[in-house]
């Protein structure tokens, strides 16, 4: 389904126009229009831009930016500061063994076993502030994954990233999981959008900033917990939010499914049988706001990709592997499902459009190797902890 809306048209004449930076051969769905549409219109807003992974979401469409004159919690989300990271590995390609190394990063499934208390002191932040969720990725289109880099412009890498044909490189998608959706939880009245300057607009812009580096922190320390499981050492590329609202022009900038993009580097993310991108943004389009798209964006909701998906075992079977030789670790099917490759938008069309408009360069093409998603289903989750609850209990009784 294409867009039937030109850049710079607006839903009514109250609304504010819409910058749209996608294509008529780019899918979008009516139901996003339609978020884009009431946005426009919502008070105080001055300024909307939609990127070609615009798809729609439970409070206002993912993959666009807002400048507005108050907060609105809602159209950033629970999970604040969620962004992408991507890492170059020093391990050469020819020594990844992927079914050793899928082996390896199961163990990302547990809880880190690190200092939580001290890294949180050294980003600035509260010792215990949700610690027992700190290096994890959760659920949900959160991933990490192991790709394979080719360069296609050097010219526009910044000169301190030596990045080489057939490099590792390390992609981390995961956000502020348990404490991002405390947060949220505290504003649930504010959907009329709060004031920056009064007493609850100025604790939600305090909470939501420690939210977006403690994701910050979180995506570090998984991707810590890759390297050591691999036994490489990392070096970051680039790390981009894309939930998250900063002051822009005077005003508050929410970017949802948005990502950061005032930084010499920015990922855009694939399906997990899909190639990934690693672009540099131009600076020369004031109507994207500093935005870019964050990814190919949804096709088809979670919902919806029941029976479009998984239906025999030889299609199930399928969603462990992928078309580049690649592995997926994910033992709970329905999230195989939910997110399979089809789910998604292709990214190659998402990444025509951004160019077309002239709104970033590519650096290099980033093909999946590893994929890591979930290592234990949720049925499988329940029943532990269930047998520990029992087991607890036991022990109690003696």
């Amino acid at each position: 389904m294409g867009t039937s809306h030109k850049e710079g048209s607006t839903a009514s004449a109250d609304a504010v126009p819409v910058h749209r930076f996608y294509s008529r051969n780019t899918w979008i769905e009516g139901a996003a229009e339609e978020q884009l549409a009431y946005i426009s219109e919502m008070a105080g807003v001055t300024h909307v831009a939609a990127f070609p992974d615009l798809h729609p979401g439970k409070y206002g469409p993912v993959g666009c930016a807002i400048l507005a004159d108050r907060i609105y919690p809602q159209l950033i989300g629970s999970d604040i500061g969620c962004g992408m990271s991507l890492y170059a590995l020093d391990l050469p390609a020819r020594k990844l063994r992927l079914d050793k190394a899928a082996q390896k990063l199961r163990a990302l499934e547990g809880a880190w076993n690190g200092d939580a208390r001290k890294r949180l002191a050294a980003t600035g932040l509260a010792r215990g502030l949700h610690s027992q969720a700190l290096g994890t990725i959760g659920g949900g289109n959160h991933f990490c994954e192991v790709q394979l880099a080719d360069p296609v412009s050097k010219s526009s890498l910044p000169a301190d990233q030596n990045l080489k044909k057939g490099d590792l490189v390390l992609l981390v998608h995961s956000g502020s999981r348990s404490f991002g959706m405390a947060v949220f939880g505290t504003v649930l009245d504010g959907f009329s959008g709060l004031d920056p300057d009064g007493l609850q607009g100025r604790a939600y812009l305090e909470a939501h900033g420690d939210a977006v580096r403690w994701a910050s922190l979180n995506r570090q320390i998984i991707a810590e917990r890759v390297a050591d499981a691999l036994r490489a050492e990392l070096r970051l590329i680039c790390d981009a939010p894309h939930n998250l609202i900063e002051v822009h022009r005077d005003l508050l900038l929410h970017r949802k499914g948005a990502a950061k993009a005032n930084g010499p580097l920015v990922p855009l993310a694939g399906s997990r049988d899909a190639l990934s991108y690693l672009l540099s943004p131009r600076s020369d389009k004031p109507g994207a706001v500093a935005s870019l798209a964050h990814g190919s964006g949804r096709k088809y909701d979670r919902r919806s990709m029941t029976g479009r998906a998984g239906a025999t075992r030889s299609d199930r079977a399928s969603l462990v592997r992928t078309s580049f030789g690649g592995q997926v670790i994910c033992e709970d099917r329905q999230l195989l499902i939910e997110e399979a490759p089809s789910a998604y938008k292709d990214p190659g069309q998402v990444l025509d459009d951004l160019r077309s408009h002239g709104l970033a360069d590519c650096v290099a093409a980033l093909k999946p190797l590893l994929t890591f998603k979930k290592a234990i289903s949720e049925d499988l989750l329940t029943a532990r902890k269930g047998k520990r609850h029992r087991l607890t209990r036991r022990r109690a009784a003696r």
